[in-house]
């Protein structure tokens, strides 16, 4: 793959999560969680963005989101279950990202707010059609995402850098 081709990138948030008496990080699903991340799941196959690699969160909720939207897929991307994406300030994210071979084009990030939200406004130096707008209007609720893209090597990743060219959250 050469690094003049686009790159995507996609953002996902962790679907809605219950509040049973465990640590934060082991906090589950709730009903509705499990109902918008497959159907978050299905927004995604539907993009026919062939995901090379997916990173998800080892927090409990972003691994069942992942769990129920990957059922979605044609096909299942390698993923691995990265700690340190919990979290992780929208800086740590692009450092974690720039760490991405370059052999990757689409990248999925399951991950948490304000994380995933701060990365997605950080990155997008512009927007296409509404998608800014969108996003901005309705913040980024559990299960939503944003599909950005840049040209350039992963280690080139940086602020202002992508467009985003999607977003979609439950209630669109």
């Amino acid at each position: 793959m050469s690094v003049a081709e686009p790159r995507r990138i996609v953002l996902f948030r962790h679907a809605k999560a219950d509040w049973p008496p465990v640590t934060d990080h082991e906090r589950p699903l709730a009903e509705r969680g499990r109902t918008d991340a497959a159907v978050a799941g299905r927004k995604l196959a539907d993009s026919a963005i062939a995901f090379d690699l997916a990173l998800c969160s080892t927090a409990t909720r972003t691994r069942e989101t992942w769990k129920l939207a990957v059922h979605e897929f044609p096909q299942r991307p390698k993923t691995v279950y990265e700690e340190r994406i919990y979290e992780a300030s929208p800086g740590e994210l692009i450092a974690l990202l720039n760490e991405t071979p370059d052999d990757a084009q689409n990248v999925l990030l399951v991950g948490h707010n304000p994380g995933i939200q701060g990365l997605a406004e950080i990155l997008a130096g512009s927007a296409e059609g509404d998608a800014g707008e969108r996003m901005s209007r309705r913040g980024y609720p559990a299960a939503a995402f944003a599909v950005l893209s840049f040209t350039g090597s992963w280690k080139s990743l940086e602020p202002g850098l992508a467009t985003l060219l999607d977003y979609w959250a439950p209630s669109e």
